[in-house]
């Protein structure tokens, strides 16, 4: 399947960006804390958006931990990688047991990489608990795809995860990967006041805010930051964001010792962007944009690419030691998930 796949060629673009501009940024030891191993045949809309059926059907029906190996050693070659994963949230009608179960399968030999299980407001408590007997479980993943509301653009935090489901990683003193939702992202009052509510009430959960607590530019970290900069058990992951404004940001605002890498994959192995204006974002990529530009080289790189390129700027400000940049994209992570008891 990798070599036949047409989405996973290293163009000149890519060499040269990888040579020029990342080669000597990215360390050799990775610790990737946001990872998708999935199959396809987990999404169970039998009317499957087209776009996601072109790239994850097509191309991608099956990601393993071998698959994304090979991946990462096409785009980041001679790097040592290791992850935090956890199933792709599909939406309803989402295989949630086979999910869980092939993400166990595809980890329970590999010493360093864990994993999250994918979680929904209606799963069973004791469903839950008993995965827990498996020592690479190292948390959850609830997504807003499974908002009670059935609003998934502005549920709340406690809309698609249960109090009773975070009762269950504070007593286990887990990891939740936590998309944030609402417009305004970490910038919502709701989401900050939340966040606050429930890093006191159940202060041995670890929750990790993707994509820069899904701030994809600067604005939303800027305005909603300062309000939670100060809560010990929260975390950050870079993944996907694009933007060095964005990604400056977060280092200013929360510290280096509490942000970590994540490649988002098989997303950031996608050519494109994510791009901001205003206060919005939107993935950009050759077919879906009319930009004229014959003036230039048009081709596109990777989304991963895009990510390190501006963590490599954004942290210019940062004055970073090689040290620090050993903590970003392995040691934060790794002693995070080793706080986890190996066994519940």
């Amino acid at each position: 399947m990798f070599n036949e796949n047409p989405e996973l060629i290293i163009t000149s673009l890519d060499k040269q960006i990888w040579d020029e501009e990342l080669e000597n940024f990215v360390p050799k030891n990775i610790f990737d804390v946001h990872t998708h191993i999935y199959k396809w045949s987990f999404n169970q809309d039998p009317k499957k958006n087209i776009s996601e059926r072109n790239f994850q059907g097509k191309y991608f029906s099956e990601v393993s931990m071998r698959f994304a190996d090979q991946v990462d050693q096409l785009l980041m070659p001679n790097r040592v990688v290791n992850r935090l994963s956890f199933p792709f949230p599909f939406k309803y009608p989402c295989n949630f047991e086979g999910s869980n179960e092939y993400i166990l399968e595809q980890t329970k030999t590999l010493t360093e990489n864990k994993c999250l299980i994918l979680i929904n407001p209606n799963m069973d408590k004791n469903y839950i608990e008993g995965l827990l007997l498996k020592n690479n479980i190292k948390g959850f993943k609830p997504y807003r795809f499974y908002s009670k509301t059935k609003d998934t653009i502005n549920c709340k935090i406690l809309d698609f995860i249960t109090e009773e489901q975070i009762e269950i990683a504070d007593k286990f003193g887990l990891i939740i990967m936590m998309h944030l939702a609402k417009k305004d992202a970490i910038a919502d009052d709701d989401n900050i006041n939340d966040l606050i509510y429930l890093s006191d009430k159940y202060p041995n959960v670890k929750w990790i805010l993707a994509h820069c607590a899904r701030s994809y530019s600067a604005w939303a970290l800027e305005k909603g930051i300062k309000k939670i900069r100060d809560l010990k058990n929260i975390w950050y992951d870079c993944s996907t964001v694009c933007e060095s404004d964005s990604i400056d940001a977060l280092y200013q605002g929360v510290g280096l010792e509490k942000i970590m890498y994540g490649s988002d994959d098989m997303i950031g192995r996608m050519r494109g962007k994510y791009i901001t204006f205003g206060k919005a974002w939107s993935a950009i990529n050759s077919d879906n944009h009319n930009l004229a530009l014959s003036h230039c080289d048009d081709r596109m790189t990777f989304i991963r690419y895009e990510q390190l390129r501006a963590m490599k700027r954004g942290i210019r400000n940062s004055k970073i030691t090689e040290s620090e940049k050993q903590d970003l994209f392995y040691n934060n992570a790794k002693n995070l998930i080793d706080s986890v008891n190996s066994k519940n």
